[in-house]
């Protein structure tokens, strides 16, 4: 619209300044009073239209102007709005980076205590086979102990009887 307003306005320039030769030529000739009336009322529309013609082109400018002024600010906000965004998005990465780093340190210190542990515990169900192979043993070995003691008793039982017959009868 603006080039196509600046074109009719360029067009309408052109032909009122050919009208204006036209008529000094005709004026120079004698031109009738009537045809110059004629002459300078449509030089006069015409520059009325071409006023009118730069004054909408001037108000379009202006109106192209000031959108572009604002379609460049919202762009700019959103630009800056995203570079925001970005930069938490980043923060938080190295954040996330950082929580992970530290579980994965962690838990590589849990895997090798765990690694221990199952070095230790194996170690313990060693002891623990020596231990109860130890324990049968002395359950054995009691239960042995427990039978002999129970021979002597039976025997020191006996005895008692076998003097208690004994001293009465030697008293006598």
């Amino acid at each position: 619209q603006l080039l196509e307003a600046k074109a009719s306005l360029s067009l309408a320039q052109t032909r009122h300044a050919l009208q204006l030769q036209q008529a000094k030529a005709q004026m120079n000739n004698m031109v009738p009073k009537k045809q110059f009336e004629q002459l300078q009322a449509s030089l006069r529309e015409e520059q009325s239209r071409a006023r009118w013609l730069q004054e909408n082109l001037h108000r379009q400018a202006e109106q192209a102007h000031r959108q572009l002024l604002r379609t460049q600010e919202e762009h700019e906000r959103l630009l800056q709005a995203a570079m925001e965004q970005a930069e938490g998005l980043e923060s938080e990465l190295r954040s996330a980076e950082a929580v992970l780093a530290d579980r994965a340190a962690h838990l590589k210190d849990t895997q090798a205590q765990l690694s221990r542990n199952k070095l230790l515990i194996a170690e313990l169900r060693e002891e623990n086979r020596g231990f109860a192979m130890a324990l049968q043993a002395a359950e054995l070995k009691q239960k042995s102990t427990e039978e002999k003691n129970q021979v002597l008793e039976e025997q020191a039982s006996a005895l008692k009887q076998l003097i208690g017959k004994i001293t009465p009868a030697s008293l006598s």
